[in-house]
């Protein structure tokens, strides 16, 4: 019978730790905002603690913590379609140690993350992708040289976001994501030119889980 695996398992496997830094370095070639180990221990820990916050089972928060840490994973064979290949990636991995149930539902997670067409299907992709769109912050930029910063719009926004807080309060039924972005680098409007899409997805994420979506940038409530 296969078992479990943990976050732990994922996190000390050779090939997923191979993959996820070759991805750093492919995406670094481009002048991306960090998407390796800080970005998937980051949206792994805010998976699961939303999950947990939301009263999802502990089966779940582990499925969703380790979807989340793997996601971006498949970046270094393409940006492009980068969801299906980390999801075909993680089940040549761990065919033989998981139930295939479990592995549908992280295969799910991990091939609806980027790609906005995608419906969300199930509980652990919906905060997977919340945990994931919701991580902008000044640490994401790879990028030290200032004139590079300011020619990409990516790492303008990240550059700009000072202080991030995210919460969900299962009383009230809201999930909210709270920024600081420093106006003197770029004007707020540049945050909805690269967010507006993946705020959408949140905001049908938490629908989906039966929540509420909230933005608040520089303290007023956008969403």
């Amino acid at each position: 019978m296969k078992k479990n695996i943990t976050l732990e398992d994922v996190r000390s496997d050779p090939q997923v730790d191979e993959y996820i830094k070759r991805s750093t370095e492919f995406l670094r070639l481009y002048h991306y905002t960090d998407h390796g180990i800080d970005h998937s221990n980051l949206v792994s820990e805010r998976a699961r603690y939303l999950a947990k916050e939301i009263g999802l089972s502990e089966k779940e928060q582990e499925l969703v913590s380790i979807a989340s840490y793997v996601h971006d994973m498949g970046n270094f064979l393409d940006r492009k379609n980068h969801e299906y290949w980390g999801a075909l990636m993680f089940h040549s991995i761990f065919q033989e140690r998981l139930p295939a149930e479990d592995m549908a539902t992280i295969m799910q997670a991990i091939a609806t993350h980027d790609n906005y067409r995608a419906q969300i299907v199930n509980a652990v992709a919906a905060v997977g992708m919340i945990a994931d769109k919701s991580d902008v912050r000044r640490s994401r930029v790879i990028e030290k040289d200032k004139a590079q910063i300011a020619r990409d719009i990516h790492n303008r926004v990240n550059f700009a976001a000072t202080n991030n807080r995210f919460e969900a309060n299962k009383e009230t039924k809201k999930i909210t994501l709270t920024l600081k972005i420093d106006t003197s680098f770029v004007p707020v409007m540049e945050y909805f030119e690269i967010f507006t899409y993946r705020m959408v997805q949140c905001r049908k994420a938490a629908q989906f889980l039966g929540y509420k979506f909230e933005l608040v940038i520089n303290d007023f409530k956008l969403l």
